[in-house]
């Protein structure tokens, strides 16, 4: 009983729901008095109700069973001011539920997820720091001066789960945190499916957060925290030598079509190469604000040209998924249950026979 009404709050707080709200959204055929008494572990439902219940926060019964349950640490959001304490509940308990059945499929198949960086990184008290740290760690992974093709696959490759949402508010672009105390999890706001954001601005994202993960950054303001993993993102995307090489050690002025280019095939906005630019005294300060003025004036601040067609995907989960399915270590109604599915849909949606 006592599972049952915490995973009762926890759906509820997921769908960002009241205990009125959850009771309205039952049409009231449960009392808000008697929700609280099932989260309080007062009383259980019985299955009618928990069908109700279920279908009011779109989880599958099994929700309410699951042994598997992670626990969330060292969470770092970004733009901590521009949204409310309710939706960071919500957003934290999507990602303990998804993660939830990440982990359980990972245990089933006695896969190690434990991750290694693989080196140390040393006290980052400067940028030099940061940029050491993402040559090191390019190297480490093996990537060279290459552009960085499927970033997300690349993360999940070295054991870091990348969980996607889908948000329309503007001021959640990722989430850094650890599950378990050693699982470390970045958050990407893919936008909505009317509105999503662009693929240059999810890879910097997912680049910044992986800063906050692998950096020592104990003891610097939020604000110092957000300037070192910006740096560390905009080093990482595009490296050092690349940028020495492609546009030389120093320039008086620069195009926007020049930047293009170096977007188009290193998946980085125009507005971070310039602040890259600057960074590495390339560009001057002043050169860089009538550059960011010339951005601002053409319009494209907001949305900016020469879109990257990249692609941004991980089948990881799907691919463990099937191969638990094919070994018979899970029945199809237990992979239909991790995919939050019914058997019917997952079958449709699979074409699994």
């Amino acid at each position: 009983m006592e599972k049952f009404g915490e995973r009762l709050k926890a759906g509820r707080i997921m769908k960002g729901y009241s205990l009125q709200d959850l009771a309205d959204a039952l049409g009231n055929r449960v009392t808000r008095q008697a929700l609280s008494k099932y989260e309080n572990g007062l009383m259980n439902a019985d299955s009618e109700v928990l069908l109700l219940i279920c279908k009011a926060l779109g989880v599958r019964p099994d929700y309410f069973s699951r042994e598997t349950w992670v626990g969330i640490d060292k969470v770092e959001f970004r733009n901590d001011a521009k949204f409310s304490v309710k939706e960071k509940k919500s957003i934290l308990e999507r990602i303990r539920e998804s993660l939830s059945r990440y982990v359980e499929l990972e245990e089933i198949l006695g896969i190690n997820t434990a991750f290694k960086l693989g080196f140390n990184i040393g006290p980052v008290a400067s940028r030099e720091d940061v940029e050491n740290a993402a040559i090191e760690l390019r190297k480490k992974w093996k990537l060279g001066t290459d552009p960085i093709f499927n970033l997300i696959e690349l993360l999940e490759d070295h054991h870091i789960k990348v969980v996607e949402l889908e948000s329309d508010n503007g001021a959640i672009d990722g989430v850094s945190l650890l599950v378990n105390g050693s699982i470390p999890v970045i958050v990407l706001n893919r936008g909505t499916a009317q509105k999503r954001k662009p693929l240059d601005r999810i890879r910097f994202t997912a680049m910044h957060e992986l800063g906050h993960l692998v950096l020592p950054l104990e003891g610097y303001s939020s604000k110092e925290k957000e300037k070192f993993c910006h740096y560390f993102a905009a080093a990482m995307l595009l490296p050092k030598d690349i940028v020495l090489n492609e546009v030389g050690a120093s320039r008086t002025k620069v195009l926007i079509p020049e930047l293009g280019g170096l977007k188009l095939q290193y998946g980085i906005s125009i507005q971070a190469i310039a602040y890259r630019l600057r960074d590495l005294g390339v560009i001057s300060e002043s050169y860089s604000k009538r550059f960011a003025s010339i951005m601002e004036q053409s319009g494209y601040r907001k949305v900016e040209p020469f879109e990257y067609p990249g692609y941004e995907a991980s089948y990881r989960f799907n691919q463990l998924l099937f191969k638990a399915l094919g070994e018979e270590l899970i029945s199809m109604s237990k992979a239909a249950a991790l995919k939050n599915l019914k058997t019917a849909e997952f079958r449709e949606q699979y074409l699994v026979t």
